[in-house]
């Protein structure tokens, strides 16, 4: 499997799709919220969201769709990346719910070398995030500096930290 790429394997007008989804669960939402310390009872009180709110329901916390879209991306896009430098934009375009499942897309819109390393670059790109309908919920833009494969090779290849298996006996 493939675990984020060189700068080199980036290419402008390049489309990831994400997979597998993720099924949003009340458990998800709730966690992110009580980690997160946001307890707006939009998303943590049934009551007020049925008898107050538009959406007739709770909504899930945007930073938890924006963070799962961000996290499905990294195999796809910042697997290997040196920093991310940058989140540009981002915006809710649509609510999600308990039980909605989402995916995500990324599509490569730059790439730029690094101007003071050369075994470096940052690539730009777009990632959305959309319901099991096709409805786009969520959309965000951000600068990415990646390895070229030369920083790989001069820091021991893939996988530098990984250890070797030690059978018992030899």
């Amino acid at each position: 499997m493939q675990f984020g790429r060189t700068y080199e394997e980036f290419e402008v007008g390049a489309v990831y799709k994400h997979w597998p989804g993720k099924t949003v669960t009340e458990y998800d939402d709730h966690l992110f919220c009580l980690l997160t310390m946001n307890h707006h009872p939009l998303h943590m009180d049934v009551n007020y969201a049925e008898n107050t709110t538009d959406f007739k329901q709770n909504v899930v916390v945007g930073n938890y769709i924006y963070s799962l879209l961000l996290g499905m991306s990294v195999p796809d896009v910042s697997g290997k990346a040196i920093a991310n430098l940058e989140i540009e934009s981002l915006r809710h375009v649509a609510p999600t719910f308990h039980g909605d499942t989402i995916y995500g897309e990324t599509t490569v819109l730059d790439k730029t070398p690094s101007k003071s390393k050369s075994d470096r670059g940052i690539v730009y790109v777009e990632t959305k995030g959309y319901k099991q309908d096709g409805t786009l919920v969520c959309v965000f833009r951000r600068k990415v500096m990646v390895p070229t494969a030369e920083y790989i090779d001069a820091r021991g290849g893939e996988q530098p930290g990984r250890p070797e298996l030690k059978e018992q006996g030899k």
